[in-house]
């Protein structure tokens, strides 16, 4: 039996690279999937790759970052499909001018905490109701590596991506007892095609690549994370901080 038959799930960001592809095996796993994407090109291209497939998803243009979009799109899933089950709050990332504390932009630090940090709260304030109605469920965030190690040049990501990981702990103590696990899992660098871009030619990256124990991870490294965390395989599992980055954190 598929691992998520009859489940509903929710993926934000699934448009391109991690939640793209943990869309796709969701619903290769019986899942009926909701695309939360704000770029409504990829977002509807992972919908249909999904459909051509066999599998079963609807996309919704949706910013995290807004509190009327993303609680639209969750009263949306469970209009269109029932309920909710499983929510993984993906949409985040840093970009190319965040640098230390010191000389870090102000307006990448708030940024990232409204994409980042805001957007996973909002996931999360708007997700546990309808979750708790449907019986419970599994949310699954997006931390990081740097929220569990120092990491040079990334203050603003390191700030929003502890604020997740702090956040995930306290709502699995919260929410236990409605039957909703709360994890997330710290990726480290992820072969994705912008990573690979910006892996070529450059040294610095390639330095932090070697320091990898087993090598980069691949998108569906981070997927198949995620699918344990989604599924009864891990009923027991909340409040944990998933390391998916090939002995980073260890080194």
């Amino acid at each position: 039996m598929a691992r998520l038959q009859g489940k509903t799930a929710i993926v934000t960001g699934a448009g391109t690279g991690i939640g793209r592809c943990t869309a796709e095996l969701f619903a290769r796993e019986g899942a009926k999937v909701v695309i939360a994407e704000i770029d409504a090109p990829t977002g509807e291209e992972t919908a249909h790759r999904i459909a051509r497939a066999g599998g079963e998803a609807i996309f919704l243009q949706t910013d995290v970052s807004e509190p009327e979009s993303i609680a639209g799109a969750i009263a949306r899933t469970v209009q269109h499909y029932g309920g909710l089950h499983v929510l993984h709050n993906n949409a985040g990332g840093s970009t190319s001018i965040d640098n230390n504390v010191v000389e870090a932009p102000l307006e990448e630090f708030w940024r990232a905490i409204k994409l980042d940090l805001y957007g996973t709260f909002l996931g999360c304030r708007f997700g546990i109701p309808e979750m708790a109605r449907s019986g419970g469920g599994s949310i699954i965030n997006m931390a990081s590596v740097v929220a569990l190690m120092g990491f040079p040049g990334r203050d603003c990501y390191t700030a929003a991506k502890g604020g997740v990981a702090s956040l995930t702990r306290s709502l699995a103590v919260e929410f236990g007892p409605k039957r909703i696990r709360v994890n997330a899992i710290a990726p480290t660098v992820t072969l994705t095609d912008r990573v690979r871009g910006l892996l070529a030619g450059n040294s610095a990256m390639q330095v932090l690549a070697d320091q990898h124990l087993l090598g980069l991870g691949e998108p569906m490294d981070m997927a198949n994370a995620v699918l344990y965390l989604a599924s009864d395989e891990s009923r027991i599992v909340t409040g944990t901080i998933l390391p998916v980055d090939s002995g980073l954190v260890t080194l």
